[in-house]
């Protein structure tokens, strides 16, 4: 891909969008040649507060943002000027290149387009086209829909919950399985103790009957016995007190 250094240059010098105040533009562009990428980012930004509707303060901005790694800064600074009138092709080709690092491949098949009917001959705009839209192609087919990687780790983070709470509710689920069916053995081995237990005969009323009859006798039986044995004793001990 092309890099922002040479889209510098060609921004430079346009003067058609040489709206912001010169000598900071002409500040980060100095600081920006030499590599100083952060300091140039102080000028241009000082640039744009003096005038947010230019373009080359913008589009400056954006390469120093871009020379950080700064993909999303560098796209804000483009989107910032995105409605202007008349946008070179190179605007177009930076915002598919930041597009392009943020894996947002929809916004980046749109901004190559655009920068190739702008400058047909543009065989970087060319091939950064068809990768881009390589890759969307790609995306959509696994269910991606075009967006960006935070959405994706967003839709996994999602995932991820859904399934921690599924293993969580299959736990759950297992636990009182296991609770349930441990009470059901216990309930089966009471049950079988019981019926091993030898169980008492159970006595009709005439049984029960007959049984308090044959009590009732042999009491009456001893108590008789008991009675004539009281007798024979008295009448032994009167025989000898008569004696």
């Amino acid at each position: 891909m092309k890099r922002y250094i040479v889209i510098l240059l060609i921004l430079c010098s346009l003067p058609a969008f040489a709206q912001a105040d010169r000598h900071d533009v002409r500040a980060g562009n100095r600081k920006f040649a030499r590599g100083r990428f952060k300091e140039s980012e102080i000028d241009y930004r000082k640039a744009v507060l003096r005038d947010s509707t230019s373009v080359t303060a913008n589009y400056d901005l954006a390469s120093a943002l871009y020379r950080q790694e700064d993909w999303t800064g560098a796209t804000n600074a483009l989107g910032s000027v995105k409605d202007q009138p008349g946008l070179p092709a190179q605007y177009h080709y930076n915002a598919g290149d930041a597009a392009v690092q943020q894996k947002d491949w929809q916004a980046a098949v749109d901004a190559f387009r655009q920068a190739l009917l702008l400058d047909p001959g543009d065989l970087d705009a060319k091939e950064n086209y068809i990768y881009a839209k390589k890759m969307l192609e790609n995306q959509q087919q696994q269910g991606g829909g075009g967006g960006n990687d935070q959405q994706n780790q967003d839709q996994q983070q999602q995932q991820d919950q859904q399934q921690q709470q599924d293993q969580n509710q299959d736990q759950n689920q297992d636990q009182q399985n296991q609770n349930q069916d441990q009470q059901n053995q216990d309930n089966q081995d009471q049950n079988q103790q019981q019926q091993q237990q030898p169980q008492e005969p159970q006595l009709s009323p005439q049984q029960a009957q007959q049984m308090l009859r044959a009590i009732q006798a042999k009491e009456k039986e001893t108590q008789d016995k008991v009675n004539q044995e009281k007798a024979a004793l008295l009448k032994s001990r009167q025989k000898e007190k008569n004696w």
